[in-house]
């Protein structure tokens, strides 16, 4: 169920492209101990938000299989886009 995500530190990409996203927010999993991170990722739509999810996502469990991903989105149709991919790591919040 999407939630609304208490105030804390986030990452926010420095881009609205979608690959160019990915690779920033890949770039920080790389670099950063990040077994628990938050991504601000609102103001994209729901199918670049979904395709940026999804594929970090992957990149942080590949890194952190215990960890989490807190994404925050401006609609609950990026969670039920990606619900069928099961990604256990990610969980969405709605944008204030």
């Amino acid at each position: 169920m999407i939630q609304l995500l208490p105030q804390s530190e986030v990452l926010i990409p420095n881009t609205s492209e979608p690959k160019l996203a990915v690779e920033y927010i890949n770039s920080y999993i790389d670099s950063v101990r990040c077994e628990n991170l938050s991504v601000d990722i609102s103001f994209m739509n729901i199918i670049d938000a979904s395709y940026v999810s999804t594929m970090c996502s992957t990149k942080h469990y590949i890194k952190y299989p215990e960890g989490k991903i807190n994404w925050i989105v401006s609609s609950k149709l990026t969670e039920e886009f990606t619900h069928g991919m099961s990604l256990g790591n990610s969980q969405y919040f709605l944008s204030k």
